[in-house]
């Protein structure tokens, strides 16, 4: 472990005296323990189409896996890992998607703010995100960037008030922004009184399940269809 914190030390080196978020990472056990994921991740195929579209992020990323039919007519490949937060999948964002030729980044990542006394504020999540985005810039600086919004779920609702302003905070910083968009998918999984519909969750009221999935994928492509129409696949091809 002392190694494994020296080495990311030294990787960070060159913002050492600055305030950027990544210093945090160095001496993080949350960040540091996920190295070994990231490692597996990176030995799997790279893509190497233009029209592929990368799905990166956390556990609700890793687990689909009907994301290839779910997608189509899109072109989907997921590199998710475990419970990943923004404070660390910064630091990882690189990494996951330099070495992917790809039309679109599709990003989700929820564990930042789920009642945990570890949580974040909605402004920090905000910062966390601009620099992941900037991470991914280093290698796709021209490359369409999406936020799937996160999810309302039942084991987290007592925390939708601040997520939901976590939503808002991305969704207008995404409006604002060149090739970054924002996916709204919040109003297919509540209910008419409100509260998150159950049948679309696995037993746990956190990941979705197979009708959960096809919501989400169902939510993205609307969002894909009208930003990134040219990367469907053509069946001649």
């Amino acid at each position: 472990m002392k190694i494994k914190s020296l080495l990311f030390v030294i990787l960070l080196s060159p913002v050492l005296f600055s305030c950027h978020p990544l210093i945090k990472l160095g001496n993080d056990p949350e960040g540091i323990k996920w190295e070994n994921e990231i490692t597996i991740l990176e030995a799997l195929p790279s893509s190497i189409s233009n029209e592929t579209i990368l799905f990166t992020g956390s556990s609700s990323i890793r687990l689909w896996d009907s994301i290839a039919t779910d997608m189509l007519p899109f072109q989907a490949i997921g590199r998710g890992y475990g419970g990943a937060k923004l404070s660390d999948y910064v630091y990882y964002a690189d990494r996951l998607v330099k070495p992917h030729a790809c039309g679109a980044i599709v990003l989700f990542i929820a564990n930042d703010i789920t009642g945990d006394s570890k949580d974040i504020t909605p402004s920090e999540v905000l910062k966390l995100f601009k620099t992941t985005v900037a991470q991914m810039r280093k290698s796709h600086p021209d490359t369409p960037v999406f936020w799937i919004e996160v999810t309302p779920t039942p084991s987290r609702w007592t925390q939708w008030p601040l997520i939901n302003q976590t939503n808002q905070l991305i969704m207008n910083y995404c409006a604002d922004n060149e090739k970054l968009f924002f996916i709204q998918t919040s109003h297919r999984f509540l209910l008419e009184n409100g509260l998150p519909d159950k049948t679309l969750f696995v037993q746990d009221m956190l990941h979705l399940n197979h009708q959960g999935y096809q919501v989400w994928s169902e939510c993205i492509k609307v969002e894909l269809n009208k930003q990134v129409p040219e990367l469907k696949i053509i069946s001649e091809k």
